[in-house]
C-alpha cells in the first residue's frame, strides 16, 4: 500500500465516522510516523483537520525528524495546515487533490516546499461527493 493510499485510508474512515473525508499520513525514513483524519465534527474540534491530526499523532517530534519528512494528504492543505507545515519545516507535501480545494499550495512553493499534486481520482470523487451531499458541514470546515 502506498502512503496516498493509507491517506485514503484515514480519510474513509473519518466519513464512516461522520467526520469530513480527509486524511493524511507523516512519513519519516520512508515510515509512518503519524497518521490522521479530519475530526472536527467528531470531536467538535476547531482545528482537527487531518493534516493536524497525523501532526498530533506524530506526538512530539525533533526539528530534523520534521525537516525530513513528507506529508501526503488527500487535500489542497488549507492555510492552518500550511502554517504548520511551514513552522516546522516540513519540505515536501504530497496532494491528493485540488479540484475541490485549492488551499495555500502557492505559499508553501513561495517558502521552498516541494509540492506534489496527483489529483487522485479517488481523492477527487470523494471530496466532490462529501461536498455535494454535506455542504453546510464543507463550508463550517473552510470557513465560510
Amino acid at each position: 500500500m502506498g502512503f496516498m493510499d493509507e491517506a485514503i485510508s484515514e480519510a474513509l474512515k473519518s466519513l464512516e465516522a461522520g467526520g469530513i473525508p480527509i486524511g493524511s499520513v507523516l512519513v519519516h525514513n520512508n515510515k509512518v510516523i503519524g497518521r490522521g483524519h479530519n475530526q472536527r465534527i467528531q470531536k467538535e474540534s476547531a482545528i482537527l483537520h487531518g493534516e493536524m491530526d497525523a501532526l498530533e499523532n506524530a506526538g512530539r517530534q525533533p526539528a530534523a525528524v520534521y525537516q525530513k519528512s513528507v506529508l501526503y494528504t488527500t487535500l489542497s492543505p488549507c492555510p492552518m495546515c500550511s502554517g504548520a507545515i511551514l513552522l516546522y519545516k516540513i519540505p515536501h507535501v504530497v496532494i491528493g487533490e485540488n479540484v475541490n480545494y485549492m488551499g495555500d499550495e502557492e505559499l508553501l512553493e513561495a517558502r521552498g516546499v516541494k509540492v506534489e499534486v496527483l489529483q487522485d481520482e479517488r481523492c477527487i470523487e470523494m471530496m466532490n461527493d462529501f461536498i455535494k451531499s454535506n455542504s453546510s458541514l464543507w463550508n463550517e470546515d473552510i470557513g465560510v
